[in-house]
């Protein structure tokens, strides 16, 4: 056994090398730089002077209002249409997999990319999303140049970027559930909303529960959709900021390495806690 024990360290090694220096070995640098100011090549040792900052400074605490409403609005939303849009695709549609390589396309494209796509989408004077809007006589606001409308339209965005995902995941759940399950509950004359809340769901709580996780870390950190949308700014205002926008402001433009990496040590708590919050609540509802 502890030859055996020795040998699987062994091999374990390279990977555990790894995630010290790419994944551990960050963390702890970043809670060290955190306590220090200055710029980056002359930090000091100024203890929690950079906590008192962030935890003054209106900008974070709309950073972190932005991201929390962000993950709570988005996270729902898009899991519900991607189950329904998977399911669908299941049980209704016979070429599956011309379906999935079309809704997995945006996940495989650049962010960037989507995003300049989407401003001339959201454009308020030539979008396609006004136009649709004023032919069914429907408000048409201003989704780039309004704050008000800065954390919808990145709701909005967000919510499509994360359909590719869920969807090709809960696909290669659905097939994995045994058809007798549906095969006698046809027996028993089950009707098609019986066997999806009766027999389909239960069998997709490990992979929601993936897929929860998952989400909620990703909406936590969004940066790329924020940067694109709004060229490179946090909106009107900084009206769509971000805590990985807050972090990068002050990190790359204003150039206070310090406060970024408290903010950045305070968000990886957030998600800590939350994503313990999820997983318990999980746990709970597999349990039942």
């Amino acid at each position: 056994m502890k030859q055996n024990q020795t040998k699987a360290w062994l091999f374990l090694l390279p990977t555990l090398i790894l995630v010290t220096l790419f994944s551990i070995y960050p963390i702890l640098r970043a809670f060290l730089m955190s306590l220090q100011s200055g710029s980056l090549i002359s930090l000091q040792w100024t203890g929690f002077s950079n906590y008192q900052y962030i935890f003054h400074d209106p900008e974070f605490w709309l950073s972190i209002k932005n991201t929390i409403l962000y993950a709570l609005i988005s996270v729902p939303i898009a899991l519900a249409i991607s189950i329904m849009l998977a399911w669908l695709i299941f049980s209704k549609v016979k070429h599956q997999s011309f379906f999935e390589t079309t809704f997995f396309m945006p996940y495989v494209t650049s962010t960037i990319a989507i995003g300049i796509v989407f401003r001339y989408i959201f454009n308020g004077d030539y979008g396609m999303l006004n136009f649709i809007l004023r032919i069914f006589h429907l408000p048409a606001p201003n989704w780039i140049d309004d704050p008000s409308m800065s954390l919808a339209t990145i709701i909005i965005f967000g919510i499509w970027t994360s359909l590719a995902f869920n969807i090709v995941i809960l696909m290669g759940a659905l097939r994995n559930i045994d058809p007798n399950y549906y095969t006698i509950a046809d027996m028993y004359g089950a009707s098609g909303t019986q066997k999806f809340w009766r027999i389909t769901m239960p069998q997709l709580v490990p992979t929601l529960a993936f897929l929860l996780t998952m989400n909620i870390i990703a909406a936590f950190k969004i940066y790329t959709s924020v940067y694109a949308l709004f060229n490179g700014q946090a909106g009107v205002g900084n009206s769509a900021s971000t805590a990985v926008f807050y972090i990068y402001n002050k990190f790359q433009i204003v150039g206070t390495p310090g406060v970024a990496m408290a903010a950045t040590v305070v968000l990886f708590l957030i998600i800590l806690f939350v994503t313990f919050l999820q997983r318990k609540m999980m746990k709970k509802i597999g349990g039942q």
